[in-house]
């Protein structure tokens, strides 16, 4: 069986929120996109790629084919952009029987919750290339001025020049994934984020609404968006 929660918010310092999800437990496919820039603004790529995702994997396309269909509708809508081009970061998960397999392109992030919290998903982004290479411990990417600088984007990196983040493995009853935009891991620490997924008397739902209200307490400086999801 299959619970879940969902939510955003514009967060305190954004005047709009570019943040979107879906969210298909009949599909077994969950979503956030993170939206940024450009002439007709972020919230306009994220719905161009949660529409595409939604619209071909339900057609029974692979989540990577579904990824890289987006990726040109944003690249056809931005070819005769003379300003900043649109485009969204992605983190998708789909449930097929008793296997998941999660996609990515940018830094919205893929976690893994069974008594502990794991993250399934690496950054696209400067620092996470440069913490790779040895050149920067963990604890000073978290704090870095660049750590937001994307090496990868929907709308922006060419098709062939595309690299999509995957992660496959088998569901274990009692797992959970949460799937969530810089936003939420920008404002919360693992620590934090585990300490309200470990609360097990509280429905998905809740969860997320309890994650949105930590984050808002502390920095919430960019929108936030978390989808949770819950197998028994």
């Amino acid at each position: 069986m299959i619970e879940f929660g969902h939510g955003t918010h514009v967060g305190l310092r954004r005047a709009r929120n570019e943040d979107t999800y879906y969210a298909d437990a009949a599909l077994g496919l969950f979503l956030v996109a993170d939206g940024m820039g450009g002439h007709q603004h972020g919230e306009v790529a994220a719905a161009i790629a949660r529409d595409t995702m939604a619209e071909r994997v339900a057609q029974g396309h692979a989540l990577a084919e579904a990824v890289r269909e987006a990726n040109q509708r944003l690249l056809e809508e931005n070819r005769d952009c003379v300003a900043l081009p649109m485009g969204t970061t992605l983190v998708a998960l789909r449930l097929l029987g008793e296997a998941y397999e999660a996609v990515w392109v940018g830094d919205s992030r893929a976690y893994r919750w069974r008594r502990e919290l794991r993250r399934i998903s690496h950054d696209h982004s400067l620092v996470e290339e440069l913490v790779a290479s040895g050149r920067l411990d963990p604890a000073q990417a978290a704090r870095h001025p660049q750590r937001n600088v994307l090496t990868q984007a929907l709308g922006v990196t060419r098709q062939e020049q595309l690299h999509i983040g995957m992660a496959r493995g088998r569901i274990e009853p009692g797992a959970g994934f949460l799937l969530c935009s810089d936003g939420l891991n920008e404002s919360l620490d693992d620590e934090a984020i585990a300490r309200v997924l470990a609360r097990g008397e509280l429905a998905a739902q809740e969860c997320v609404d309890h994650l949105l209200l930590a984050a808002l307490e502390g920095s919430a400086s960019d929108n936030i968006t978390a989808v949770l999801v819950r197998i028994s």
